[in-house]
């Protein structure tokens, strides 16, 4: 786990909020305090759409809202004069794509199915914003391999993005 300072806070929030950047990634809870606090859970609820707009077995399979759906949302509540007081995103790598990320990064002896997750927390308060990594198994392991090369994927990915 790292937990970067983002130092450049209105780039990285134009990317965050306004360009496809994180859009893949899945929201596992966001909270945004302004005048009262916004929060969401992230469980996407199927139920609620017609059934021909989930119609790929990826999004089927997927029990969490993207950050491209909620992005729209998000952002309206950041429309404004004032800066919210704080906010909370917690991003996750959708699973279909963690088998290509233990290929990529050599990690063999790793099955997808025993990584809970890989995470990026983005953090506003008093002013910092602050990007922490995380990663969540279903067994314990004392091997920091999977956690070193989430490590550097998330370094990578913001300086791609020209977010370091």
């Amino acid at each position: 786990m790292i937990a970067l300072q983002i130092e450049h806070i209105r780039d990285f929030m134009n990317k965050l909020l306004l360009t496809p950047a994180f859009d893949s990634y899945r929201v596992s809870e966001a909270s945004i305090t302004t005048f009262t606090t916004f929060s969401i859970d992230g469980i996407l609820h199927p139920e609620f759409y017609d059934s021909d707009l989930i119609d790929t077995p990826d999004a089927a399979a997927e029990i969490q809202i993207s950050w491209e759906s909620i992005r729209p949302f998000c952002l309206s509540v950041f429309k404004g004069k004032r800066l919210p007081l704080s906010f909370h995103f917690v991003l996750q790598l959708p699973k279909n794509r963690i088998p290509d990320f233990l290929a990529e990064h050599g990690l063999v002896s790793t099955s997808a199915d025993d990584i809970f997750g890989l995470f990026l927390n983005i953090q506003y308060r008093n002013t910092l914003l602050t990007v922490t990594t995380g990663s969540s198994t279903r067994v314990f392991t004392g091997d920091r391999t999977l956690d070193q090369a989430w490590d550097q994927a998330v370094k990578e990915f913001l300086a791609r993005e020209e977010l370091s």
